[in-house]
């Protein structure tokens, strides 16, 4: 399959940095680790002039763009057997899954988003949408519960 140049975006345009490139890793979702990487992309973009490029719609493409790449490791295999990724396998998905963080953290930087903010939002949502009584070892959506 065709697999966009890792320097080039769906516009032509930079891509964001990968991690061969020596962009940051979090240790953690803290908050801080978010702060961290956020600043540190918006450093590498600025360092770049990519500002122009790192339009939401970029970079909510290049996003999606990552996460079929993650995908892409997974398809055709069994459950058991992405569970049990061989260690090649399983480093090149976390280098993807580093591109699909460094795109989300890009991402929300340019829309104002605290992704922190939003994540511990979204989790009190999902508690009260799953409440344990009537999710506990079922995956219906949560309005089939």
């Amino acid at each position: 399959p065709h697999r966009m140049s890792p320097s080039r975006n769906a516009e032509g345009g930079p891509a964001g940095p990968t991690v061969a490139e020596g962009a940051p890793s979090a240790a953690g979702p803290s908050p801080d680790a978010l702060r961290e990487l956020r600043d540190a992309m918006r450093q590498f973009a600025a360092e770049r002039a990519w500002e122009p490029f790192h339009t939401p719609k970029n970079l909510a493409m290049a996003l999606a763009g990552e996460a079929g790449e993650v995908i892409e490791h997974f398809q055709w295999l069994t459950a058991e057997q992405s569970m049990a990724l061989p260690p090649a396998t399983r480093d090149e998905v976390a280098l993807e899954l580093a591109d699909v963080l460094l795109y989300l953290v890009r991402l929300g930087d340019v829309l104002g988003v605290d992704l922190a903010d939003a994540a511990r939002r979204k989790m009190r949502i999902n508690a009260e949408r799953y409440p344990i009584e009537r999710a506990h070892g079922r995956a219906d959506k949560h309005d089939r519960l």
